[in-house]
């Protein structure tokens, strides 16, 4: 990462403001805001979310401001990532406490749109994705990565940031993203930020606000079988035998659906070639009770 999109050492003072950022609802708007930057020689980093946001969110947002010298978050609930059967009517909208929470944290711009602000009527433009996107999620979620590319497109062509920070967690999202991003030819770099964890090592998600008290003991079980199988992994040994105990377990301890317990390689996500040095990835995704929990482990 070149030091221009860095920006100054001075800008790592920047992760506690007390400043309430400016909310935009208009894409012109954000184009405004940016175009002043730009005026200005600074640099732009955006951090798409969907709000509800928790510590991993902020730490995006950290990120964001040790990359660049402007820092615009995104808060969008997009329609297109959800199935019908899926929960975006009760997905949780907490815009004023979101901007609270990053008066707090180095962030310049907040972009909340409307629906039809993102998707104006008469609409009739996808992004189609393949690769990385093949298998796991689109599985069980076939509409998810084409509504992801898309408003992650929308967004990045409304603000043209110089970099753009997406948490590590979606870690297939991220690989979408990235491979989207170069197809395209977008003039951004894209960043993956360490997933946050809580102390029992559960990885932070807003909709691990659904669990019950009971459900959450349970929950930190992902996190342990994932560490397994990655060290199972890590040791080049029997990994399909691995991801089949490690799937066991979790039914055991009270997850009662396992979607994908799997290793793949790390840049294309694709079954793993067995050539010495190759990156992987432990993927997992499973339901504990109304709740589907995701994480993943570099190997």
């Amino acid at each position: 990462m070149s030091e221009a999109i860095r920006g100054s050492a001075s800008n790592d003072a920047r992760s506690v403001t007390h400043r309430r950022p400016t909310i935009v609802r208009t894409i012109a708007d954000l184009r405004a805001k940016v175009a002043r930057f730009r005026a200005d020689g600074e640099t732009v980093a955006l951090v798409p979310t969907m709000g509800a946001l928790h510590d991993g969110h902020l730490s995006l947002v950290e990120e964001a401001s040790r990359r660049a010298t402007r820092v615009v978050v995104s808060i969008f609930v997009n329609p297109t990532q959800f199935a019908p059967h899926e929960d975006f009517q009760t997905y949780p909208r907490t815009e004023a406490a979101d901007v609270a929470k990053l008066s707090d944290f180095a962030t310049d711009v907040v972009f909340a749109p409307s629906a039809l602000e993102m998707y104006p009527l008469g609409n009739a433009t996808r992004i189609e994705v393949a690769g990385p996107a093949n298998g796991l999620e689109t599985d069980f979620r076939p509409h998810f990565f084409g509504g992801v590319a898309t408003i992650v497109g929308k967004l990045l062509i409304a603000c043209a940031p110089d970099v753009a920070i997406f948490g590590e967690k979606d870690y297939q999202q991220l690989a979408v993203v990235r491979r989207m991003a170069t197809d395209l030819g977008l003039p951004v770099t894209i960043v993956g930020g360490t997933t946050v964890r809580e102390a029992d090592g559960l990885a932070m998600s807003s909709r691990n606000a659904y669990l019950s008290a009971e459900e959450r003991a349970v929950a930190p079980r992902l996190a342990v079988e994932m560490n397994r199988v990655a060290a199972v992994a890590r040791a080049r040994g029997d990994v399909a035998a691995a991801c089949a105990a490690a799937a066991d377990a979790l039914l055991a301890a009270g997850f009662r659906q396992i979607d994908y317990v799997t290793v793949r390689n790390a840049t294309t996500l694709a079954a793993p070639s067995g050539e010495a040095g190759e990156p992987l990835r432990v993927l997992m995704a499973a339901w504990l009770g109304k709740t589907r929990l995701i994480d993943n482990a570099g190997v």
